[in-house]
């Protein structure tokens, strides 16, 4: 498994939210690395006892990435921004919303919480996009 240097983002002084999220981004990095290593492994066995084990520590990793994940949106003001609009816009882009209301997720004038009646029996137009 790559190994990441652990002293890579030390300074001097305490870090700021700004570079502690960074180096939170690291951390998830090498959790996500450890996940598809494990299920890799799990892949590559028959051994039951095994692969327990290797299930049990991947959903481990998962946790880990997701606490880590939860964290930088607290550090990250900016990248709790950009989840929140992601959320809306996978929110409209499974309910079929046009791609122009996908896009206008968090441009001025685009609601972060765009209101599409996009039910199987009602047509999208520019009139109910305006809302």
């Amino acid at each position: 498994m790559p190994q990441t240097n652990p002293f890579h983002s030390l300074v001097p002084r305490k870090m700021t939210d700004s570079e502690l999220a960074r180096s939170i981004r690291l951390n998830i990095e090498a959790e996500l690395d450890a996940i598809n290593l494990y299920a890799a492994h799990l892949d590559a066995t028959d051994n039951e006892e095994a692969k327990a084990i290797l299930r049990h520590v991947m959903d481990e990793e998962r946790e880990h990435a997701s606490l880590f994940w939860q964290l930088i949106a607290r550090l990250d003001p900016e990248q709790a921004q950009h989840d929140r609009e992601a959320s809306e816009k996978y929110r409209l882009i499974t309910s079929g919303a046009s791609h122009e209301a996908v896009e206008a997720v968090g441009k001025e004038g685009g609601s972060a919480r765009a209101e599409v009646d996009v039910s199987p029996h009602k047509q999208l137009t520019v009139g109910n996009l305006r809302r």
